[in-house]
C-alpha cells in the first residue's frame, strides 16, 4: 500500500509531459466544436497573477467542453511585443557598449531573434506548469512566416481599400524609445508638480492677461489664447490679439466652450501641436500660421499645427534660436530665469496633477506631432457595433457591453505605426517622388505597378494590436480556407480583462469581421482584476506583487525579495518592500501545487468582479489536496485490508445516496460552468467532497464495512467506493487535473481495472444516476446524527457516553423502517446502545425536534442529577459574572471612545457568545429541576 502523503511536485511535471507527448491536446476529427484561442502573451514575458487566473479559466472550460464530448481546440501562440523586445535588447546592447544605431537595422533584428531564441520557452513552459491544456502542435508566433504573411496581406488590402491611409496627428510619444504609444502603454501617474502664472502681454496696449501652465516651455508652439464665450470678464478680449513673452509672435485670442472660467485664470494658452484638447480646440478655429510666422483663425481645412519638439523632444522650430536643441526639460529651466528676468513670470506654486509615463521607459510622455499611418476606424465599427448590438457576439457580464459601445461610438481613427525595428515591417515603397505603393516586397510592388527607378520602403513597423486584432483566424491558417478554421471558426470564447475590451477586443471584432465577415468568438467572459488581500492592485511600487509560479513550487525569503526589489533604484521604497515581504512571508513562500492555486482562482471567480487574492484561501485548498488524497488512502486501505476481487456492483442506500449526489452536483456545475460561475461550481464541489464524500460517505462505509457479515456485502460496499470516487475525480479533473489524473491511475490499479485512456476523455461524472427518495432518505439519518452531536455538545456531561436514542412515532413508518434496516451503521456512527420508536418519555431525558418529530435521550443511569446540578448552577455563575465583567467595560464610555473600533467590536462578540451558553445552561438546569 502507498503510503507517501500528496505531494504536487512529485507529480505535476511528470503528468504534464504526459499529457503532452500522448497528443492529448490536439483536436479530433468531427463532432461538435468547442474553441477557445488564448490571449497571446509577449514571447520574452513571464506570467503574473492575472495570466494565472485567465488561463485556470480557460483550461477548466476546454477540459469540461473535451469531456463532454465536444471537439475542442485551445490555440496557442505568443506575441513577438514589439516595444518590451527590443527595450531588452537594447539594453543587452547597451551593456556591451553598442547600440542598434550602431549595428544596423539587419544586425539588430538577428540580435532580437537570438534573444527571442533564448527567452521565448519561459512563458510557454510557466503556461504548462499551470496545466493549460493547449494544443502545442499548432502554437504560433506573430512573426512566423505564415502569421506574417497574413499580417501583411491584411494591410495591403485595407490600403486598397483605402481604409489606412497616412497622416500627421498627435500621438503619445515615448522621447526614450523614440516610438508612438498606444493609450494602454501609457501609465498616468499622480503626482505633486509646479504650475507657473506667467503674463501675455495685448497687442499694442499695455493690459496683460495671465495663463496658468505645467508645460511652460510649450508656450514656444502656442498659436491662440482662449476664453470661455459666457465668460464676461474676457468677452472684451476676444478677437484681440496677445504677444507670446520672449518670442515676438503674435497670437489671436478666440471664445470656446472647451474653457472651463472657473479653473485657472480663466483663460488657457492653446498649444495644438503639444496637446490633444487643444490639437481639437485648434482644429475649430482653423489655427494656423502666415508667412511671417504669425497666427491667424480660419476655417477648419486651413488648420496647420506646429511642432516645437522633434523626435528627441528637443527644442526646434519656431522657438527662439538660443533654445534650439536644448531638452524640454533644459529649455523650461532657462526659460523660466528669462520670464522671471522679463517680470513675465508670476507665481510658482505646487500642483496636484497626473502625468503621462511610458510603461517601458517610465519616462514622461510627449504629445508630439508626426507622420503615422492609421486605419479608418469609424467605416470598420460599424459592423462590429451591429455584430453585438444583434447578440452575435454576447458579453458576461452583459454591462460591458455599455463600456464596448461608447467606445466604439466615439472611436477615433486607429494609429497602426510604431518607429521601431522589431515587428512587422510597414509593406510600403516609396518611388522618388514620394508615392506609396503597398506589396509584400519590393519585386511584388514593381510588378504590380510597373514601376522602375528607386523605391525605399517604410522604416515603420505595425502596432501590435494590428497584427494580433488578426489572432482568431490568422493562426487558424488565413487567408488560405482549411478545415481548421471550418470546424473552429468563429471561436466559442474569449475569456480576458476589461482594460483591453477596446485595444484587443474591438479590434479583433473589427478585422474579423471585415475580412472574413463573420465574428471571431461568440461569447466575450469579461474577468476581474487581481489585487491583493487588501484590495490593492499588484504592481512592483507596492511591492505586492505575486507570482503564480511561486505559489506553486515555493519561493525562498532571499529569492522572493530578490525579485521584488530587482531594478529599483529608490533605497527608502526598497527598504519599505523589503520590511513589508518579511513582514508578511517570514521564511518565503510555501510550495501549494497547481491545483491549489487554480482552485483558489476558481473559488473568487465570480464574474467581472474584482478578486482579493488572499493567501489563507490556497492554504486551505492544499488543505482540500489532502483531503482528496487521503480519502484515496482509505479506499486503497478497505482494498487492501479486505482483499477485494472486482465485480458488478449492486446499489445500496449509501452508494445510491452518493451517487445522486454526485448526479446533482454535476447537473448545477454544468450550469454553473457555462454561466461562467466558476465560484458557484467550485463551492458545490468542495461540499459535495468534503462534507457528502468524505465527513459521510465515508464515515458510513468505516461502520458498513466493519459490521459486514460477509465477503460479498463487503466486495460491494467497495466497489462502490471505487465507482463513486471515480466520479468525484471526473467532476473535480477539469478544476484540479493533476491530482485527479494521478488519482485515477492509483484507482484503476487498485480495482485492478486497465485504464481507458486519460481523464480528460471520460466523461464529466456521467456514471452516476440521481434518486431523489434514497438521497432524502440518508439526508433524513444525517440531520439525526447530525441533531445527537449537538446534543452532545450542548450537554457536555454525556459527551462521550454510548447513549440510547428513541424517536417519537411523529416520523413516518416509511422512515422508520429505513432507519431500523440501517440501526447498526447510525448506532456505530452516533455512539448509540440502540434505536427504538416511541411517543413515551421517559422522566429524565434530553428532548430535541428535528422536522416535526422528537429525539429523546433518557438520562436514567447516566448522571447524577444533584452532581450534574452543582456543575451547571457553578458554570452558570462564572458566565454570568463573564457578562458582568464585559458589559460594565463597554458601558464605560472612555473605553468606547478610546478604544480602536475592532476591541469595541470584539468585546461586544463576546457578550454575544456568553449569552448564548448562559441561555444554553439555563436551558439544561431547567430540565432536571422537578
Amino acid at each position: 500500500m502507498d503510503k507517501k502523503p500528496y505531494d504536487p511536485s512529485e507529480i505535476e511535471q511528470r503528468l504534464y509531459q504526459e499529457w503532452e507527448d500522448s497528443g492529448l491536446f490536439t483536436p479530433d476529427d468531427g463532432s461538435e466544436s468547442y474553441s477557445l484561442a488564448i490571449p497571446p502573451p509577449n514571447v520574452t514575458g513571464t506570467l503574473h497573477m492575472g495570466h494565472g487566473f485567465q488561463n485556470a479559466i480557460m483550461d477548466c472550460l476546454i477540459r469540461y467542453y473535451r469531456m463532454s464530448g465536444k471537439n475542442t481546440l485551445w490555440q496557442v501562440g505568443t506575441d513577438h511585443a514589439g516595444i518590451a523586445t527590443e527595450m531588452v535588447v537594447e539594453r543587452r546592447l547597451n551593456a556591451e557598449g553598442k547600440s542598434k544605431n550602431d549595428i544596423g537595422r539587419e544586425a539588430f533584428e538577428k540580435e532580437v531573434w537570438n534573444w527571442k531564441k533564448y527567452s521565448g520557452n519561459k512563458i510557454t513552459s510557466q503556461l504548462r506548469r499551470l496545466g493549460s491544456s493547449l494544443d502545442w502542435s499548432t502554437e504560433r508566433f506573430t512573426l512566423d512566416d505564415e502569421y506574417q504573411h497574413a499580417v501583411l496581406g491584411a494591410f495591403i488590402q485595407l490600403f486598397e481599400e483605402g481604409l489606412i491611409y497616412q497622416g500627421k496627428r498627435l500621438v503619445n510619444w515615448d522621447p526614450v524609445l523614440e516610438t508612438s504609444l498606444s493609450d494602454l502603454e501609457v501609465i498616468n501617474k499622480d503626482l505633486t508638480i509646479k504650475i507657473w502664472e506667467i503674463k501675455y502681454q495685448l497687442e499694442g496696449t499695455d493690459e496683460f492677461v495671465t495663463i496658468a501652465t505645467t508645460r511652460p516651455e510649450t508656450l514656444f508652439g502656442d498659436m491662440a489664447l482662449a476664453v470661455n464665450p459666457d465668460d464676461k470678464r474676457f468677452a472684451h478680449l476676444v478677437g484681440q490679439n496677445a504677444e507670446i513673452p520672449l518670442c515676438n509672435r503674435v497670437i489671436p485670442i478666440v471664445a470656446d466652450d472647451y474653457v472651463d472660467a472657473e479653473f485657472g485664470t480663466g483663460v488657457v494658452k492653446i498649444t495644438p501641436g503639444h496637446d490633444f484638447n487643444d490639437y481639437e480646440l485648434g482644429k475649430r478655429h482653423g489655427l494656423h500660421l502666415n508667412e511671417s510666422l504669425q497666427c491667424h483663425v480660419g476655417d477648419e481645412s486651413a488648420f496647420s499645427p506646429i511642432s516645437i519638439l522633434n523626435k528627441a523632444v528637443e527644442i526646434i522650430g519656431v522657438a527662439p534660436k538660443k533654445f534650439h536643441g536644448m531638452d524640454r526639460f533644459e529649455a523650461r529651466k532657462l526659460l523660466l530665469k528669462d520670464l522671471e528676468k522679463e517680470k513675465f513670470l508670476v507665481s510658482e506654486k505646487e500642483y496636484e496633477s497626473t502625468l503621462p509615463y511610458g510603461d517601458r521607459s517610465d519616462q514622461i510622455l510627449e504629445p508630439l506631432l508626426t507622420d503615422q499611418w492609421y486605419v479608418d476606424a469609424k467605416t470598420l465599427a460599424k459592423p462590429a457595433i451591429e455584430a453585438v448590438k444583434s447578440k452575435e457576439i454576447q458579453f458576461v457580464p452583459a454591462n460591458w457591453e455599455k463600456t464596448y459601445f461608447q467606445w466604439m461610438n466615439n472611436i477615433q481613427d486607429w494609429c497602426i505605426s510604431r518607429q521601431l525595428w522589431w515587428g512587422h515591417r510597414i509593406p510600403i515603397w516609396y518611388d522618388e517622388s514620394n508615392t506609396p505603393y503597398a506589396g509584400f516586397s519590393e519585386k511584388d510592388v514593381r510588378d504590380k505597378h510597373n514601376l522602375n527607378g528607386t523605391l525605399r520602403q517604410e522604416d515603420d513597423v505595425l502596432d501590435t494590436w494590428f497584427s494580433s486584432s488578426l489572432w482568431t483566424f490568422a493562426t487558424m491558417g488565413w487567408p488560405k480556407k482549411n478545415e481548421k478554421l471550418n470546424l473552429f471558426h468563429p471561436t466559442t470564447t474569449l475569456v480576458t480583462g476589461f482594460d483591453i475590451i477596446f485595444f484587443w477586443v474591438a479590434r479583433m471584432i473589427m478585422m474579423t469581421k471585415h475580412f472574413i465577415k463573420e465574428v471571431p468568438f461568440k461569447e466575450v467572459y469579461i474577468t476581474g482584476l487581481i489585487k491583493d488581500e487588501n484590495g490593492q492592485k499588484m504592481s512592483k511600487s507596492k511591492g505586492n506583487i505575486l507570482d503564480p509560479i511561486d505559489l506553486i513550487d515555493g519561493v525562498s525569503l532571499d529569492e522572493l525579495l530578490a525579485k521584488r526589489t530587482e531594478g529599483m533604484m529608490q533605497p527608502q521604497l526598497k527598504e519599505k518592500i523589503i520590511k513589508q515581504t518579511k513582514k508578511q512571508f517570514p521564511e518565503g513562500i510555501e510550495s501549494y501545487g497547481t491545483d491549489a492555486l487554480r482552485y483558489t482562482f476558481y473559488s473568487l471567480a465570480s464574474p467581472g468582479r474584482d478578486i482579493n487574492f488572499d493567501i489563507g484561501r490556497i492554504k486551505g485548498y492544499r488543505n482540500f489536496c489532502n483531503k482528496i488524497w487521503n480519502a484515496f488512502r482509505f479506499i486503497e486501505m478497505q482494498v487492501t485490508n479486505h482483499s477485494y476481487q472486482p465485480g458488478e456492483s449492486s446499489g445500496n442506500i449509501l452508494s445510491d445516496w452518493m451517487g445522486s449526489k454526485i448526479h446533482q452536483t454535476a447537473e448545477n456545475c454544468q450550469t454553473h460552468i457555462k454561466q461562467y460561475r466558476f465560484d458557484l461550481a467550485s463551492a458545490e464541489i468542495y461540499e459535495l467532497v468534503w462534507s457528502n464524500f468524505c465527513d459521510w460517505y465515508i464515515e458510513f462505509n468505516k461502520v458498513a464495512i466493519q459490521n459486514s457479515e460477509d465477503a460479498n456485502q463487503t466486495n460491494n460496499l467497495i466497489g462502490n467506493l471505487i465507482t463513486n470516487f471515480y466520479s468525484i475525480l471526473e467532476l473535480l479533473h477539469p478544476f484540479m487535473p493533476f491530482i485527479t489524473e494521478e488519482l485515477s491511475s492509483k484507482l484503476a490499479n487498485l480495482a485492478k481495472v486497465e485504464k481507458l485512456g486519460f481523464m480528460v476523455e471520460s466523461g464529466f461524472a456521467h456514471s452516476r444516476a440521481s434518486n431523489k427518495k434514497t438521497e432524502q432518505q440518508l439526508d433524513e439519518i444525517i440531520s439525526i446524527i447530525s441533531a445527537l452531536r449537538a446534543i452532545r455538545a450542548e450537554n457536555q456531561n454525556i459527551k462521550n457516553e454510548i447513549l440510547n436514542l428513541i424517536i417519537s412515532n411523529d416520523l413516518n413508518s416509511e422512515m422508520q423502517s429505513v432507519i431500523s434496516k440501517n440501526e447498526a451503521m447510525i448506532a456505530g456512527i452516533a455512539k448509540l446502545d440502540g434505536i427504538e420508536f416511541s411517543d413515551k418519555i421517559p422522566a429524565e431525558a434530553i428532548e430535541k425536534t428535528v422536522d416535526g418529530y422528537k429525539l429523546i435521550i433518557p438520562l436514567e443511569g447516566l448522571i447524577d442529577p444533584e452532581e450534574e446540578m452543582m456543575r451547571l448552577q457553578k458554570e452558570l455563575a462564572d458566565v454570568e459574572n463573564d457578562l458582568k465583567i464585559i458589559n460594565s467595560k463597554l458601558a464605560n464610555e472612555q473605553f468606547t471612545s478610546k478604544a480602536p473600533p475592532a476591541v469595541v467590536e470584539k468585546e461586544k462578540a463576546k457578550v454575544l457568545d456568553a449569552e448564548s451558553k448562559k441561555a444554553l445552561l439555563e436551558k439544561s438546569i431547567a430540565k432536571l429541576q422537578p
